[in-house]
C-alpha cells in the first residue's frame, strides 16, 4: 500500500534538509584543514630552517567526499566524517611517498600539476614525522621461524669455538688408567663388540686380554700328569685352563670344551651386576623383591622366606656366591633384563661359549660354558678392565668368603688366598678361582670334570689338578742365563772342551741337570 503523496513529500524534504546539513559539516571541515600551516621541504611554513618540527595537533582525518546516505540523526553523521584513519593507514600513506613533501614538491612544478586549495588538501594535511616518531611505525611481528634459525647458529658457532679450545689443550690421560688403556687399545686398531641393550660402556668397551700362548710358556709336565691321573678313571671328562700374567705360564687341557655351568654361571652374573652398580643404574642398599615365579629350590635359604620378602641388592648378591643362593640368582638375573640381555653382555666381554637358557637350578645342564671363558673373566677382573677397583675389590670380597672349599682350594699350599666359584650338579662339578701365591703371584684355574652320576671321583681329580698346579707355579725357576748352567750345559755337550769338568763332577749346584739334556736351554724349574 503506498503512502500518501503529503507525506512522501515531506519525508523526501526531511532528507534534503539532511543532505545539507551534512555539506555544510565538510565545508566547514575543508576550512579547518585548510588553515593548518603548509609544510615544505621539511619544515614549517613560518619557521626558520633551524627549528624542530612539530606535528600537527590535529591528527590526518579522511575525508568522504562522496554522497552519503544520512540514517539516523546528525551526531552520527558527524561521527562519520570526523572519524580519523587508523595507524595502519597512515604509516601506509607516509611510506609510499605520494604525499611526503619531501620526495615530491608540494607545488609539483616538475609535474606541471597544480594543485588548488582544496585539491591540495589531503596532501598538506599529512604529518611528516621524523626519524625518532615510532607512532607511525607498524609493529614487528615476531618470526619464529627465523629467530630458531639464529638460535641454532648461535650454538654451531659456539660448539665449534669450544670444539677448537678443546683440540688445542687435548689433555693426556694419566698412565696406568683404565681410560689410557682404551686409548692405546683403540690406537691399536682393536675392534670391541657391542654388549647389547642392558650393556654398560664399560662392557662395550671391553678389551680384549692379549694372552701370550708362548709353547715354551706351556707346563707340559704338569699337564703330562694331569693326563696321567685321569686316563684311568673311565667316565671322567677334565677339563682345565691355567694362566698366570706374570710368567705367562699356562695350561690347556680341553679349555675350549663347552660343559654344563651349573653354579658356576653365578660368576659372570656377579660381575655384570657390579657393572650395573658402577653405571650407577643399581645401588646397592636397593631393595629387590622376592617373586614366587623366582624362588628356586636346592641351594640357598632364601626360598624358605614368604614371597614377598625384600633383599638389598648388595645381600641378595652375596648370597648368591657365598652360600650359592638360586632364588637370589634367579631375582639377579631378572633385575638385570633376563636372559637375552646377559647373553648379550657375555658375548660383549669375548666370552664364546657362556650361555644363560634356564633360571636356576639347572638340573638338566642347559646352560653352558667352558674353562678358558671362565678363566679369562676372572683374568679381566682382575686385571681391572671390566670395574672400577671398589666394585673389584668388593667382588673378590665376596668370592673370598665361599662356603663350599672342597676343590681348588685344599690343593693350594700354605699361606696361598683364593677368590673362586664352585658348581655341583648330577653330571658336573667345577672350580674357577683367582689364586694368590705367597711369593706375590697369582694366577687364574679353572678345573671342571664331567662325570656319571654324581660320581665322587670327580672332586678328587680336581683336587689332586690343583695341587699339581699349585706345586708347578710355586717353585723358583732359574734362569737360562746364569753361569752354572752354561758351564754344565757345555761339559756335558763337550768334556774336552773343559777339563776341569771332569775332575770336578759337583761343580753344579744341582747335579741332576747334568742328566738333562735340555737344562741349559728350558727354564728348568726345581724344588
Amino acid at each position: 500500500m503506498s503512502q500518501p503523496p503529503q507525506k512522501s513529500s515531506k519525508l523526501r524534504q526531511q532528507q534534503i534538509l539532511r543532505q545539507r546539513r551534512l555539506a555544510a559539516v565538510v565545508r566547514q571541515q575543508k576550512k579547518k584543514v585548510l588553515q593548518e600551516p603548509r609544510v615544505r621541504a621539511g619544515r614549517v611554513e613560518g619557521q626558520s630552517a633551524g627549528a624542530s618540527l612539530t606535528p600537527p595537533s590535529v591528527g590526518v582525518q579522511k575525508l568522504r567526499t562522496q554522497r552519503m546516505r544520512v540514517q539516523g540523526s546528525d551526531l552520527k553523521a558527524d561521527a562519520l566524517v570526523n572519524r580519523p584513519l587508523p595507524l595502519r593507514q597512515q604509516s601506509r600513506i607516509v611510506k609510499s611517498g605520494a604525499a611526503n613533501p619531501v620526495n615530491r614538491r608540494s607545488d609539483n612544478r616538475s609535474s606541471g600539476n597544480k594543485f588548488g586549495k582544496e585539491g591540495s588538501s589531503k596532501i598538506r594535511s599529512l604529518p611528516v614525522r621524523s626519524r625518532g616518531d615510532r607512532a607511525g611505525r607498524m609493529p614487528r611481528k615476531f618470526n619464529w621461524f627465523s629467530s630458531l634459525c639464529r638460535l641454532g647458529l648461535l650454538g654451531l658457532g659456539l660448539s665449534a669455538m669450544v670444539g677448537t679450545a678443546i683440540a688445542n689443550f687435548h689433555p693426556e690421560p694419566r698412565s696406568g688408567t683404565l681410560a689410557n688403556s682404551l686409548l692405546q687399545s683403540r690406537k691399536q686398531g682393536q675392534t670391541n663388540q657391542s654388549a647389547g641393550v642392558a650393556a654398560t660402556e664399560a662392557s662395550l668397551d671391553g678389551l680384549e686380554t692379549n694372552l701370550v700362548l708362548s709353547p715354551d710358556k706351556e707346563l707340559k709336565d704338569t699337564k703330562a700328569k694331569i693326563l696321567a691321573l685321569a686316563s684311568p678313571q673311565t667316565g671322567l671328562v677334565p677339563g682345565v685352563f691355567v694362566y698366570n700374567p706374570e710368567t705367562q705360564a699356562y695350561l690347556d687341557i680341553a679349555g675350549d670344551r663347552t660343559f654344563a655351568a651349573a653354579s658356576t654361571i653365578k660368576f659372570p652374573i656377579l660381575v655384570a651386576f657390579f657393572q650395573e652398580v658402577d653405571a650407577k643404574r643399581l645401588r646397592l642398599d636397593e631393595m629387590l623383591v622376592m617373586r614366587k615365579d623366582l624362588i628356586a629350590s636346592e641351594a640357598g635359604n632364601m626360598q624358605y622366606q614368604p614371597v614377598g620378602t625384600k633383599f638389598s641388592a648388595l645381600e641378595t648378591a652375596d648370597k648368591m656366591i657365598t652360600i650359592s643362593d638360586n632364588t637370589a640368582t634367579n631375582m639377579l638375573i631378572d633385575k638385570l633384563g633376563g636372559k637375552t640381555a646377559l647373553n648379550a653382555r657375555f658375548k660383549g666381554w669375548g666370552l664364546t661359549s657362556t650361555v644363560i637358557q634356564n633360571l636356576l637350578p639347572d638340573l638338566g645342564g642347559t646352560n653352558r660354558i667352558s674353562p678358558k671363558d671362565l678363566s679369562m673373566l676372572m683374568l679381566k677382573v682382575a686385571q681391572g678392565e671390566l670395574l672400577t677397583p671398589h666394585s673389584r675389590d668388593r667382588l673378590l670380597d665376596i668370592m673370598r668368603n665361599t662356603i663350599t672349599n672342597t676343590l681348588l682350594t685344599p690343593g693350594l699350599g700354605e699361606g696361598a688366598k683364593i677368590a673362586h666359584k664352585t658348581g655341583d650338579i648330577r653330571s658336573i662339578v667345577g672350580d674357577v678361582g683367582l689364586i694368590e701365591m705367597p711369593n706375590g703371584q697369582r694366577y687364574v684355574a679353572t678345573a671342571m670334570v664331567q662325570r656319571p652320576d654324581n660320581d665322587p671321583r670327580a672332586q678328587e681329580l680336581i683336587r689332586q689338578m690343583s695341587k699339581l698346579i699349585y706345586q708347578d707355579l710355586s717353585r723358583p725357576t732359574v734362569l737360562a742365563t746364569s753361569p752354572s748352567a752354561t758351564s754344565s750345559a757345555n761339559s756335558s755337550v763337550n768334556p774336552s772342551a773343559n777339563p776341569s769338568a771332569n775332575s770336578s763332577p759337583n761343580l753344579s749346584p744341582n747335579p741332576s741337570a747334568n742328566s738333562s739334556p735340555n737344562s741349559a736351554t728350558s727354564n728348568t724349574e726345581v724344588p
